[in-house]
């Protein structure tokens, strides 16, 4: 019987640990892969089975890990209050549990684990056979050990430090990842003891009791053993980071990109829900962070040391090194940079430029238009074939309220000019270099706003 197309899911995620070896005061399972937690990576593979309830297991820094996920209508939330080993962590989500159907059982800091994997080793459970994922490693040290009979039938796990000396060079190791006919957990768990080397109720010897029972236990192994690669600490961490990164470039090299430095690119998911989407001819250089979602069109180009975050990039334009995106809309054919910065709410229209070291906030640059280098835009509409020189300032805050500058088609703007909002510069206006302007600028008009320059006999002050 397939349990996961006719039966109840249950996934249990335990997260209460305390990750001491962290040595942080975050919640061990919050610690980040890719920019997002481990926790959230569990769950959002559990979700891709399709479970029908989702349960997690807290303890240490319970409230913090609740209030991250505080949206999540989905979740029902568990207490371990001390902490006595696995089976006893699942055994406080067992009055939730459905009475009949199958119960996952996942962890928090296991934050790599494969939907398609999950779907296998739901499809092995059925009433008389339950299944459990392992895998072999040339040091199993730390690990239990999968012990099998003369027909390689599973008969136990044996915990490293209960294990014989012919048990500890068994190389098949439990991950811990089962799935379980939930009727026998709920008359398992109740009969777990803590008669061990670590005085914990192992989750573990649920195996033996399903092999007393007559169930036969499946094994499944993962594509990937890194899958199943728990963090207890900063350099787990580290070393899941780098292999998670490399999964994640490599398809998009697969799509087509070019990527000049595979170990210098990094994908951010954080909150995102589409990820990185990715058009043909795509390039991008070393030490470029894409956060979020990302869209990059056909033949877009990411300079060198770039940041771009929920940023979306049309066909044929290019960011130059060192420039940082967030939440900006850019339009084909555009050129930014390099050191440019596009603020939220910025938006580039086809073929716009955006200079050195400027900034744009909450601006709209029209078709064309040029913001050269040196040159702050905030709460500005900006018309086509603009030309906004060096060093130019909209003054948009007064230090209470924010007021919207509008610059229409065809306007020149010369360099080290401050447009004090709320101002319109109506089209094909100039306005002169070095001016401050505070009052509309008709269409056509040259606007110059300056002090006369004066020359005075002056001896410089000497010590």
């Amino acid at each position: 019987m397939d349990f996961k197309n006719s039966m109840n899911i249950d996934v249990v995620v335990l997260a209460a640990g305390q990750g001491s070896r962290m040595k942080s005061d975050l919640p061990k399972v919050l610690h980040p892969i890719a920019g997002k937690s481990m926790l959230a990576h569990v769950l959002d593979c559990a979700r891709s089975v399709e479970a029908n309830n989702l349960h997690v297991v807290v303890g240490h820094g319970s409230e913090v890990v609740k209030t991250c996920f505080n949206t999540a209508t989905d979740i029902q939330w568990a207490l371990q209050t001390e902490q006595k080993g696995t089976g006893h962590a699942v055994k406080m989500a067992l009055d939730n549990l459905a009475p009949s159907g199958v119960t996952l059982i996942l962890y928090g800091d296991v934050p790599l684990i494969q939907s398609n994997t999950l779907q296998q080793l739901i499809k092995l459970v059925s009433p008389s056979q339950m299944s459990l994922l392992t895998v072999n490693m040339q040091d199993p040290t730390g690990y239990g050990r999968i012990v099998r009979d003369a027909n390689e039938k599973v008969t136990s796990i044996v915990e490293h430090k209960d294990a014989s000396d012919a048990e500890l060079v068994i190389e098949e190791v439990n991950t811990g990842i089962m799935a379980v006919p939930t009727e026998n957990l709920h008359k398992w768990l109740p009969q777990l003891s803590s008669d061990n080397a670590q005085g914990e109720y192992y989750l573990t010897d649920v195996i033996a009791m399903a092999v007393e029972s007559g169930l036969v236990v499946e094994t499944l192994q993962p594509e990937f053993a890194e899958e199943t690669y728990g963090v207890n600490n900063r350099a787990q961490q580290a070393g899941l980071e780098r292999w998670y990164q490399a999964r994640l470039v490599n398809e998009l090299m697969t799509q087509g990109v070019t990527v000049l430095d595979p170990a210098r690119l990094d994908i951010r998911l954080g909150n995102s829900t589409t990820g990185v989407s990715v058009g043909r001819d795509v390039v991008i250089d070393a030490n470029v962070i894409l956060d979020g979602d990302v869209v990059l069109s056909d033949g877009v180009h990411i300079e060198a040391n770039c940041i771009i975050k929920n940023s979306s990039i049309a066909a044929g334009s290019k960011v130059k090194a060192f420039s940082h995106l967030e939440d900006a809309n850019v339009a084909q054919k555009c050129d930014i940079g390099p050191y440019a910065r596009l603020r939220p709410g910025a938006v580039l229209e086809n073929g716009a430029k955006v200079g050195n070291f400027c900034e744009v906030k909450k601006s709209v640059i029209g078709a064309g238009s040029k913001v050269n280098h040196l040159t702050y835009i905030g709460d500005a509409t900006i018309g086509k074939d603009v030309n906004i020189g060096a060093g130019t300032i909209t003054c948009n805050y007064d230090g209470v309220n924010k007021f919207k500058t509008k610059i229409e088609d065809g306007v020149f703007i010369g360099s080290n000019s401050s447009l004090v909002a709320p101002v319109v510069i109506g089209e094909n206006a100039t306005v002169g270099a070095g001016s401050t302007i505070t009052k509309d600028v008709g269409a056509n008009k040259l606007a110059v706003g300056r002090g006369k320059q004066v020359s005075l006999n002056w001896q410089r002050p000497s010590k």
